[in-house]
C-alpha cells in the first residue's frame, strides 16, 4: 500500500471517529431533561451530575497521557470509543438512581480518553499530511453533533424512551468505528515520545489560557443562547431554540473551509481574525435591541470560535513536536476546566447583575487570546522547512507546520 493510500484512509476513519463523538455527546447533552425525568434527579442533585463528566474526562485526559507512554494513541482510541457509545446507551438502560450514575461515570472516563487520542493522531495525521487538516476533524464533530442533536429532538417530539433513543446510533457507529479503527495512522516509530522539557510546561500554558476561553465562550452559547433570546431579548419560545442550531451549523462552515485559510494565511492570522469576529459577536449579544440582531451574534459566534479549539491543540504539535502526545493530553484538560466554569460564571454574573453585563465576560475572555497569537505560528514556521518530504498524490505543499 502506498503512504498516500494509507494516510487517506487513516485520515478517513478518524474523521469518522470524530463525526460519532460529535453524535454521542449531542445524544446525551440534548436530552438532559428526559435523564433527569427518568431518575428522579432533583434540581439540586443535577448539576453534581453534569459536572462528575467534564471532572472525570479531566482525570482520564492526565491517565491518557501516561497511558500513550506504553500503548499507540490509536489503541486507546480503538477502545474508548466503543466505551463512550455503550456507556451512552447505559444512561438510557437504567432505572436506578445508581445506574445512570455508573453509566455518567463510564461515560466521563472514557470521553476523557477518546478526546485526548483523537486529537494525538489528528495532530500527527496533519503533521506526516504537510498541511493544515485539524479544522476538518473538527468540522466531521460539528456534523455529528448536528445530526445528534437532530436525532435527540426527534426522539423527544415521538415520546421515544432513552434507551429507544440511543440504540439506533450506537447500532450503526459502533461496528463502523470499530472497522474504520483498522485504518488509523500514529506517528512514525522514531518519533518517540521525550517529555516536555524543561520549562515546557511554561510554554504550553498560555494555550491551555486560550483553550480554557474558547470553551467558557461555547458553553455560554450552549447553555444560554435560548434563555437569553427568550428573557432578555423577548423572543418566542420556538424562536430561542434557533440561536444555538444556527451557532451549530455557522461552526461546521467554517471549520469545513478553515483549512484553507490556514494553509493560505498561516494559523496565527487565522485564530486572530476568529477572536476578533468572536468578541464582536459577544458584543452584538450584548447590545442586541432585538431577537433577530441577538441571533446575528450567535452565527457570528460560530464564526469565530470555531477555529480556535482545532488550532490550539494543532499548536501543541507544534510547539513540541517530539512530545506533543503530552502536550496535548494536558492541552484536553482545559477543555473541560472551560466547560465546568462558562455556565455557572455567566449565570452566577446574570443573576447577581445583568444577562447584558455577563456576555461581555466570555467576550473579554475570549480576546485574551490576541495576546497569545505568537503560540500559533509565524510565517517562518512551516511544513517542509524542517521536516521536507517527497509529494504524494493526498499530500499537498504549504501551510504553518502545527
Amino acid at each position: 500500500m502506498t503512504v498516500d493510500v494509507r494516510l487517506r484512509r487513516g485520515r478517513g476513519a478518524l474523521g469518522f471517529s470524530f463525526f460519532a463523538q460529535g453524535v454521542a455527546f449531542a445524544l446525551l447533552v440534548t436530552r438532559i431533561p428526559a435523564i433527569q425525568d427518568r431518575y428522579g434527579i432533583s434540581d439540586g442533585l443535577l448539576p453534581a451530575f453534569l459536572a462528575a463528566v467534564p471532572v472525570l474526562a479531566g482525570v482520564s485526559s492526565v491517565a491518557t497521557e501516561h497511558l500513550v507512554k506504553r500503548v499507540a494513541p490509536s489503541a486507546v482510541l480503538r477502545w474508548a470509543q466503543p466505551l463512550v457509545l455503550l456507556s451512552l446507551l447505559g444512561v438510557g438502560a437504567g432505572t436506578e438512581m445508581w445506574h445512570v450514575a455508573a453509566a455518567l461515570g463510564a461515560f466521563g472516563l472514557s470521553v476523557g480518553a477518546l478526546d485526548a487520542s483523537m486529537n494525538m493522531l489528528g495532530v500527527s495525521l496533519q503533521r506526516a499530511y504537510g498541511r493544515s487538516i485539524m479544522l476538518g476533524f473538527h468540522a466531521a464533530y460539528s456534523l455529528g453533533g448536528i445530526l445528534g442533536a437532530s436525532a435527540a429532538w426527534a426522539g423527544a417530539h415521538w415520546h421515544l424512551e432513552l434507551f429507544v433513543s440511543y440504540l439506533p446510533a450506537v447500532v450503526v457507529l459502533l461496528p463502523l468505528g470499530l472497522v474504520g479503527s483498522r485504518s488509523y495512522v500514529d506517528a512514525p516509530a522514531e518519533a518517540q515520545e521525550k517529555g516536555l522539557g524543561a520549562g515546557g510546561g511554561k510554554l504550553l500554558l498560555p494555550l491551555c489560557l486560550v483553550m480554557a476561553c474558547a470553551y467558557i465562550g461555547d458553553s455560554t452559547v450552549a447553555n444560554w443562547s435560548a434563555k437569553y433570546l427568550q428573557d432578555v431579548l423577548g423572543s418566542s419560545e420556538q424562536l430561542a431554540t434557533v440561536p444555538y442550531n444556527v451557532y451549530m451549523v455557522t461552526t461546521l462552515i467554517g471549520r469545513a473551509v478553515g483549512d484553507l485559510g490556514v494553509r493560505r494565511f498561516g494559523a496565527a492570522a487565522v485564530v486572530r481574525g476568529g477572536t476578533v469576529v468572536a468578541a464582536s459577536g459577544f458584543a452584538v449579544v450584548a447590545a442586541a435591541p432585538g431577537a433577530w440582531v441577538g441571533m446575528l451574534g450567535f452565527t457570528l459566534l460560530g464564526i469565530g470560535l470555531c477555529v480556535i479549539v482545532p488550532q490550539t491543540f494543532a499548536a501543541a504539535g507544534r510547539l513540541f513536536p517530539g512530545a506533543s502526545d503530552t502536550a496535548i493530553a494536558r492541552l484536553n484538560i482545559f477543555n473541560y476546566v472551560g466547560f465546568l466554569i462558562g455556565s455557572p460564571l455567566v449565570g452566577g454574573i446574570g443573576d447577581a447583575w445583568s444577562y447584558r453585563g455577563a456576555m461581555l465576560v466570555p467576550m473579554v475572555l475570549v480576546l485574551i487570546t490576541l495576546f497569545h497569537a505568537r503560540s500559533f505560528g509565524s510565517d517562518v514556521a512551516r511544513y517542509g522547512v524542517r521536516h521536507e518530504r517527497p509529494r504524494v498524490v493526498d499530500v499537498g505543499r504549504g501551510g504553518n507546520e502545527v
